[in-house]
């Protein structure tokens, strides 16, 4: 399962398409200015989307789980059963550990072959949906521009808790394990806060990041 071939070159296979990386908090917002970032012309590869599909029923990840944690972590779907890893990976750091060994690999060799065949289109600039940037050690040397989604802290457990149901406690547990805000802030080339604006504001703003950043 070694891709680090594929992973780890993403920035460097051309020079035609700037590769901006987006990331934020869980409940931030990044999806939503990731899409407007699509709408505005680039490519979009969305590594959450990746995973969710790699632990899927028949999801490339599936074989691996049901070898590493049992084929009790196998929903009857055959797919990853969501509810029962989050409560294992949430509750003991070495699953959580053995959990992204897996997945990791994967969706970055995903994301590189896509990323090449949209550098062979010709793409000005690609953008990565990259909900665990940070926590994922080689993605910053890998990308030109990291652009970090910031909201309220308050803000974000009601987004999550609206979207997915999960009680307070069970975000503020997902929080506690990602990066923490101002580790996000200190990586970021530009940050767009995303609290109290309209779609309009907020696609002005991503208009003056690329204005920035050359494009």
């Amino acid at each position: 399962m070694d891709t680090k071939g594929d992973s780890f070159n993403i920035g460097v296979m051309t020079q035609r398409s700037l590769q901006i990386g987006v990331s934020g908090g869980i409940g931030s917002g990044k999806s939503t200015i990731c899409k407007i970032f699509e709408r505005r012309g680039a490519t979009l590869i969305d590594l959450d989307g990746l995973s969710r599909a790699s632990t899927a029923e028949g999801g490339s990840a599936i074989q691996e789980v049901k070898r590493v944690f049992g084929s009790d972590f196998i929903d009857p779907s055959g797919a990853m059963d969501r509810k029962k890893m989050r409560a294992l990976v949430f509750s003991e750091p070495l699953a959580r550990a053995k959990l992204e060994s897996i997945i990791h690999p994967l969706i970055a060799s995903l994301a590189a072959r896509q990323a090449k065949e949209a550098q062979k289109t010709g793409a000005a600039r690609i953008v990565f949906d990259i909900p665990l940037l940070l926590e994922s050690s080689h993605w910053r040397s890998s990308l030109d521009k990291v652009v970090m989604v910031d909201c309220l802290l308050d803000t974000q457990i009601r987004r999550v808790q609206d979207r997915s149901g999960l009680s307070a406690p069970e975000v503020h547990a997902i929080i506690q394990v990602q990066s923490t805000r101002a580790q996000r802030l200190h990586a970021a080339d530009a940050v767009v806060f995303n609290e109290n604006k309209s779609l309009l504001e907020i696609e002005r703003e991503i208009e003056n990041l690329e204005a920035q950043f050359g494009l």
